[in-house]
């Protein structure tokens, strides 16, 4: 199931693991898209390989679809194997309990969220720490890192006091980030018409979008 307006929208991926939903849209990462099944022997080895390569090439890496690659063999494994351990174990080279489970919770995420980080809007090291947040946190974490530019290094400071127990909003706040501020750009006559039903009603533009979007949505 993917992620559908108008419904309560998934929080955690809800294709098969190791399917390549996002990796084999050709507007993103091309033809050619590995997948690993892990109630397949031959493929399970195949990301157990993955796994150990992808674990000694990370830092740094500029292709965000070879890192969701490498996510999707870290969730194949486990799966496959039963255990973070286990994994590790047939990985083998730098790829650790740790390293696993964090690139499994990134292919864990949902489409919509994923599909940000194939297009490089959403970095591969950003998305290891919205994976650390659950539920609806995960979306709003990851929609305010685009709107508002954020850095890795805030990400993960904002993730850390969600799971201290702060909403959203209040890590956000620390931050100096405003949770649902967004530019937007209209056409004129959109605009014009918005902000002239906003003085007849003596209310601000905001309060009429966010009418209009939720009748949409």
């Amino acid at each position: 199931m993917s992620d559908q307006p108008g419904r309560e929208p998934p929080t955690d991926r809800k294709s098969p693991v190791g399917e390549p939903v996002i990796r084999r849209d050709p507007r993103i990462a091309g033809e050619g898209a590995v997948r690993f099944d892990p109630d397949d022997p031959e493929s399970l080895a195949e990301a157990a390989d993955t796994v150990g390569r992808f674990a000694e090439n990370t830092a740094g890496g500029e292709d965000n679809v070879y890192m969701l690659r490498g996510a999707a063999a870290c969730a194949a494994l486990v799966r496959g194997t039963g255990s973070y351990k286990v994994a590790a174990e047939r990985a083998d080279g730098d790829a650790t309990v740790s390293f696993i489970r964090k690139w499994a919770r990134v292919h864990d995420l949902p489409r919509s969220i994923r599909r940000h980080v194939a297009l490089g809007e959403i970095a591969p090291t950003a998305a290891k720490h919205i994976a650390r947040v659950s539920g609806e946190s995960r979306f709003l974490l990851a929609w305010a890192a685009l709107d508002h530019d954020l850095t890795v290094r805030e990400i993960r400071s904002i993730a850390s006091l969600v799971n201290e127990g702060r909403s959203v909003e209040a890590a956000l706040a620390a931050e100096g980030i405003d949770l649902g501020r967004l530019s937007v750009s209209l056409p004129p006559a959109t605009y014009r018409e918005l902000r002239r039903r906003a003085a007849l009603e003596g209310t601000d533009p905001g309060e009429i979008i966010d009418r209009a979007l939720g009748e949409y949505l």
